[in-house]
């Protein structure tokens, strides 16, 4: 069984720690501050720690009994890169930065799981405490991992939590394939020659190509991917021109793709490209695609998502399957490429914790922090058994 109370009885100094590392914000690949915090707390633990792992990512191991297996467990640091908004006594104190997608809580859950099976044990193995920098949208874990991180901790399999608003308090979810959608991001530059708007006809038009190519993107989801899978593509930026009485001579569209089929992504990407090339020659003007695909689809294996929801049962009433991925992405899909594992809902919702991640009023719920760790707990007890 694990043991709930003795994990309670670490929340108090969780939340300080939790709300320390909230109102002292660090941006992705500067978590120089919260990087000391978690290597000088798994030393004291006499753990195994490693630094600058990915820039700043650390590494505590902890080890028991007599099995050479060993399983990882994430969590992320970085905060995002704008202004809070709570008001709250820990608020950050750092302008431009903030903990709104609650790394802070995921950093503090982690190191409890640490600190609570470095004194009651109850596995045999090892067990790598993953602390990752630049998870939104900087790639840690593939920084990580490219600074030989499975290579130096030869993980079995790979675990990570993340904060769910739309769950309420407690709840544990998680689902056998796509979890997370991939994240692509495209930036189209479309060049024209510019000239006097009372004379349209004396110059290719960047805006109307802009505008027909942004109508034409806009099909591709609903006329060249099959009903049956999912995806999205979001225009999220148009820019070009300055004045009433000018034709600019470019513009610029940028948006995103979400998918969870590489061979749809695939084809989403080409469809982007033919119709760039065919607006292009019909509107006389220079089109160019850069298309980036930053994260690739957090795939859980099926066999650690079981895992994961038997262990949930001991410490949570509040335990199923997910019915259906989310579109946003996770960095953690890097690690899932290289070992087996899963990605875990928290839920967090609660009358006074009802925002979204990435909201500026947004902030972790410290009352969660106990199933959090005893989740981490139960999977390591689970997947490390004592002979």
């Amino acid at each position: 069984m694990i043991d709930l109370n003795g994990i309670a009885a670490l929340v108090p100094d969780l939340t300080a720690l939790r709300r320390d590392i909230h109102a002292h914000p660090e941006l992705g690949f500067c978590e120089h501050r919260t990087a000391g915090i978690v290597a000088d707390a798994l030393r004291t633990l006499g753990l195994e720690v490693t630094t600058g792992l990915g820039g700043t990512g650390v590494v505590g191991v902890l080890r028991r009994g007599t099995s050479n297996r060993m399983i990882g467990l994430r969590a992320d640091m970085d905060a995002l890169p704008f202004d809070e908004q709570t008001g709250l006594p820990h608020a950050s104190t750092h302008a431009g930065a903030f903990h709104g997608c609650g790394h802070d809580g995921h950093t503090a859950m982690l190191l409890g799981a640490a600190r609570h099976l470095a004194a009651q044990g109850g596995f045999s193995g090892a067990v790598a405490f993953i602390f990752q920098p630049a998870e939104e949208g900087q790639g840690g874990a593939r920084e990580m991992i490219r600074d030989g991180l499975f290579d130096l901790f030869p993980c079995e399999q790979v675990f990570a939590i993340h904060n769910w608003p739309d769950l309420p308090a407690g709840a544990i979810r998680t689902r056998p394939g796509p979890i997370m959608a991939s994240a692509d991001k495209f930036q189209i530059t479309i060049e024209g020659r510019g000239g006097h708007a009372a004379l349209p006809h004396d110059t290719p038009d960047a805006l109307l190509a802009a505008a027909d190519l942004v109508q034409q993107l806009n099909t591709i989801v609903s006329r060249r991917v099959p009903a049956t899978q999912a995806a999205v593509l979001s225009v999220t930026k148009i820019a070009g021109g300055h004045a009433h009485n000018v034709i600019p001579a470019s513009c610029e569209i940028m948006g995103t793709v979400r998918t969870f089929d590489p061979e749809i992504q695939d084809r989403i990407e080409a469809s982007i490209h033919a119709m760039a090339q065919g607006v292009a020659a019909s509107t006389e003007t220079v089109i160019r695609v850069d298309y980036d695909r930053y994260y690739p689809a957090t795939i859980n294996d099926a066999d650690a998502a079981r895992d994961v929801l038997e262990a949930a049962r001991l410490v949570s009433d509040d335990v199923a399957e997910a019915p259906v991925p989310a579109f946003t992405s996770e960095d953690f899909s890097f690690m899932l490429q290289q070992r087996p594992g899963a990605y875990i809902w928290l839920g967090q919702k609660a009358p006074d914790h009802n925002q979204p991640l990435h909201h500026p009023r947004y902030d972790f719920n410290d009352s969660v922090i106990v199933q959090g760790v005893a989740l981490l707990t139960a999977l390591v007890v689970s997947r490390l058994p004592e002979s």
